[in-house]
């Protein structure tokens, strides 16, 4: 049994990948080719966003926002600590500082009495609250009514980290349309991936997406040797985008694929083990399937279980970033972080993707039950 089965995805369209994958090869463009372009407006069309600036990866995606925004020295960014590390590591790069916030204990998002309690540690040290990360943690959207206001206040713009969450739905409103600027991954493990590195940002800044296409190429002006500003070498392979759209033209389908899965879970196992809490109004991209068990002792056991049954399991995050080394002189909220340090002792996920049967579901629900503690 695969936690995440990218093969059985291939088996389905690989004949129209590969033929992709030829006409790639036949015209030779490998980079910025006319697949880049198609692309950038497939997803618009799917996401509803004005503005679709592919790049290298996620982790370029959410430093290239930082980099369009002028973030320096003497700022802060406001990051949960309960995420990859790919979230905060941009911000000191950019020689500002990540303020680590907790979550909220249902969702596992960004809590918005943390982030308030974050900023006002900040102004007191003599930071300037620069720029908010929520994350759209395991598919679901971050609460980005709350969070707006928040940062609106402090006139702060926001970066909404979609990297395992485009797909999902706040309110109406898809994932590339939340924030200032939302970026994504294409990981090959994330709901929408490639087969390599990819990334994107949306926006509905017609000057930002200028600003970011040129950052994407070492800040080119005119041309590639019209250098106007300082940039980076951040551009989609062609390669990458040919195969992206094949896979964008099925994710509908694997999105609702995604969703029964969720559902099945959740109606086995929601009177014997903490299931995942989705607001009314939201939908999940469900990147991941996510419990909590009673205990650090429980999740050892439980995992151990399924583990001699044949069934992988994961845990996303085992350590929060303000609690390692790269990360811990950084601030945190001065309350704390109680609920990030809590469930890292405590979450762990099950297989999740569009292909698992009903079979493996039930095999998975029914081993499940068995182990989880009276």
């Amino acid at each position: 049994m695969q936690f995440i089965d990218l093969a059985a995805q291939q088996n389905r369209i690989r004949d129209r990948i590969d033929s992709r994958i030829a006409t790639v090869l036949d015209h030779g463009v490998y980079i910025m080719g006319p697949e880049v372009v198609e692309f950038e407006e497939a997803l618009a069309d799917f996401s509803g966003a004005k503005n679709v600036v592919t790049c290298a990866n996620g982790t370029d995606a959410l430093l290239l926002a930082l980099m369009a925004w002028g973030v320096q020295s003497g700022d802060a960014v406001f990051v949960p600590s309960f995420t990859f590390a790919a979230t905060a590591e941009v911000v000191p790069c950019m020689g500002a500082v990540p303020v680590f916030v907790d979550i909220d204990p249902r969702t596992f998002n960004m809590a918005s009495d943390s982030l308030r309690h974050a900023i006002a540690h900040v102004l007191e040290i003599g930071l300037r609250p620069a720029a908010v990360i929520p994350v759209d943690l395991f598919g679901l959207p971050a609460d980005y009514d709350l969070i707006t206001e928040i940062a609106c206040a402090h006139e702060m713009p926001i970066l909404a980290d979609t990297a395992q969450g485009f797909g999902g739905i706040y309110k109406g409103s898809p994932s590339g349309t939340l924030g200032d600027v939302a970026s994504t991954s294409f990981f090959p493990a994330k709901p929408l991936g490639c087969y390599g590195d990819g990334g994107a940002l949306f926006t509905g800044d017609d000057d930002l997406a200028e600003h970011l296409r040129s950052l994407r190429v070492h800040g080119k002006g005119s041309d590639k040797y019209d250098n106007v500003r300082i940039g980076q070498n951040s551009r989609l392979d062609t390669l990458q985008a040919a195969i992206l759209l094949e896979k964008l033209a099925i994710f509908t389908d694997e999105l609702d694929a995604r969703q029964r899965v969720a559902d099945r879970y959740t109606s086995a196992l929601s009177n014997r083990v903490t299931t995942p809490f989705v607001p009314d109004g939201l939908r999940s991209a469900w990147a991941q399937y996510t419990l909590k068990s009673e205990t650090t002792a429980d999740r050892s056991l439980i995992m151990a279980g399924l583990k001699e049954q044949g069934i992988p399991t994961g845990i996303y995050y085992p350590k929060p970033l303000h609690q390692q080394t790269a990360y811990g002189g950084f601030p945190i909220d001065p309350e704390g972080l109680p609920v990030t340090e809590d469930l890292a002792q405590r979450v762990f996920s099950l297989p999740m993707h569009p292909y698992l049967s009903e079979a493996d579901q039930d095999r998975i629900i029914d081993v499940l039950n068995s182990l989880l503690p009276e």
